[in-house]
């Protein structure tokens, strides 16, 4: 008896064609063609539509798709837990992979590893450039020396939120100051008068930032001078957030502003162990609007950090300085959208 066809390859006439694929993905076999044989003309998001569709349908790709990968580049970041920085860090994953870079996540603390230590295992395996996600150079009191060494080898790399202009440094950054002063704005028009900061350590420059336009805000939309008595510092955790937050609602503040969405969670837990309602009795705003925000309860209001207009603009910084454009080292300053959910209103009667 004959076994032809009865092995696991597909008959031929099994196979997928190039008019499977165009029916996929929407396009003509014109635009498949191209994709197939690598040819221009081809936007990326319909070649990425393209080359997925081939691997749901299981059309083996030509070797000439493959495109040969540019080298590894370190994407660091302080760590895992908060989802901004995976969310960032994501993102610009999607993007390395699709300039055919090889992307390598390196997380702190990783199982004891320094950044420094991650820095020499990336040179050592010759990487092509590093991405620096809020790491120590977001510490104002962390030497740079490190990226001095970097610029001396010859290593482009790329500052993400903690703008150092000492370094001469390619950086993308969040405009924290004035997404804070948008939220104080946000809680003053809802009548709220002692409106409080729960951040970070003073020693991180995005804290510094966001505590700068606290100060101009409580001035310009409550007439405050002293933001002092306004402002609680802890950790950028769910406990920092609580325990920030039972010191404003000590003091009698009815709205309070947190430096992150964790710390935002915080707050409200805060806030319900003394039987307060949010935000019947007590608005809270976070910033990031993490993953899930949307889904809490109650429903966070916070602070959007555009997490993939920072990754796309790091990506063509760290391109740019492959590249020796060192023109394009000038600071981007990328703005945060106020999201409007559940857990502001307005203030209660006195």
């Amino acid at each position: 008896m004959s076994m032809t066809g009865s092995g696991t390859e597909p008959a031929a006439a099994d196979r997928p064609k190039l008019e499977d694929l165009a029916r996929k993905v929407g396009v003509s076999i014109a635009t498949v063609s191209r994709v197939v044989n690598g040819r221009k003309g081809v936007s990326r998001e319909v070649r990425q539509a393209v080359l997925a569709a081939m691997d749901d349908l299981g059309y083996e790709r030509p070797d000439r798709t493959r495109s040969a990968a540019r080298g590894q580049v370190g994407i660091i970041v302080p760590d895992l837990t908060n989802p901004i920085f995976p969310a960032i860090a994501q993102a610009v994953v999607s993007l390395l992979s699709q300039e055919d870079f090889i992307p390598v996540i390196c997380a702190l603390p990783g199982g004891g590893r320094s950044e420094d230590e991650y820095i020499e295992m990336l040179v050592a395996q010759g990487a092509a450039g590093i991405i620096f996600i809020c790491s120590a150079h977001a510490d104002g009191q962390a030497s740079l020396e490190r990226y001095h060494r970097l610029r001396g080898r010859g290593i482009p790399y790329v500052l993400v939120n903690g703008p150092r202009p000492e370094l001469g440094a390619a950086s993308v950054s969040n405009d924290d100051a004035a997404a804070i002063r948008t939220a104080v704005q946000h809680l003053a028009s809802l009548g709220h008068r002692k409106v409080g900061l729960a951040v970070g350590p003073h020693r991180f420059i995005p804290s510094r930032q966001k505590l700068a336009g606290f100060r101009t805000a409580l001035a310009d939309y409550l007439g405050v001078d002293d933001p002092a008595p306004h402002t609680a510092t802890s950790m950028y955790t769910v406990e920092g957030g609580q325990s920030a937050a039972n010191e404003l609602l000590d003091s009698g503040h009815t709205a309070i502003v947190c430096a992150s969405d964790v710390m935002a969670l915080g707050a409200i837990r805060a806030a319900r162990a003394r039987g307060l309602r949010v935000p019947g009795d007590v608005s809270i705003v976070g910033f990031d609007d993490s993953t899930l925000m949307a889904l809490t309860d109650p429903p966070l209001t916070t602070l959007r950090q555009p997490a993939a207009a920072i990754a796309h603009a790091a990506v063509h910084a760290l391109a740019a300085e492959m590249a020796g454009e060192q023109s394009t080292r000038s600071p981007v300053v990328l703005g945060s959208d106020l999201v409007l959910r559940g857990s502001t209103g307005p203030a209660a009667a006195p």
